[in-house]
Parts: structure tokens; C-alpha cells; sequence
């Protein structure tokens, strides 16, 4: 059986985050911050409402601070670290990653 759970992006255009989890894996597409007033903002401080650790994938549609923006709160030390892209998608995020780094 799979679900879906929405972690972002729901009743806000912001902190784009859906976990797919299957018998077989569980996937996060896109990791971003949200944006927005206070109360939005303050969410990117919080940890991430599922288990990172055992989130085995992570697919990220485009590179928007919204979709991207939280990849680094969601780092995890358990987390195998590994990344693959097509195309020049990944040396366009490379860029906007950096920058993520120092906020």
C-alpha cells in the first residue's frame, strides 16, 4: 500500500514537502522553506515532522527557494548521503544550495 502525506505547501503556496511512502521506500518530494509572514517562517525552524533518518530519497522538482530551501535543516547524520540530477538541473541548484548555506 502507498500514502501520501503533504508536510508543506498545504493551506500555504509555500515549504513545498510530500512523503510518498511505499513497501519499498519512502520518498520526500522537494524540501523547501516557507516564506511568508512570521508564522509561516517559523516552521522552517522546527524539525522536520517526519523521520528524516529513514526518508531513503529525495526528489526535488525545481530549484525555488520553496522547493529547495530546507534541504539543509533536513541533513541528518543517520541519513546516507548520496545525490543524483539530469542535466544541468543539478549545476543550477549547486548555486542556489551554496547560498542556502550561509542563511
Amino acid at each position: 500500500m502507498s500514502t501520501i502525506s503533504f508536510w508543506g505547501a498545504a493551506g500555504t503556496v509555500t515549504g513545498s514537502k510530500y512523503l510518498l511512502e511505499t513497501d519499498r521506500a519512502r520518498v520526500l518530494v522537494d524540501c523547501g522553506l516557507f516564506q511568508g509572514g512570521h508564522e509561516l517562517r517559523e516552521r522552517n525552524w522546527a524539525e522536520p515532522p517526519f523521520n528524516a533518518a529513514q526518508v531513503d530519497a529525495v526528489i526535488i522538482t525545481h530549484a525555488h527557494i520553496d522547493h529547495t530551501g530546507y534541504l539543509p535543516r533536513f541533513e541528518h547524520p543517520d541519513r546516507r548521503n548520496a545525490a543524483g540530477s539530469r542535466g544541468d538541473r543539478c549545476a543550477r541548484a549547486g548555486g542556489l544550495l551554496r547560498q542556502l548555506g550561509k542563511l
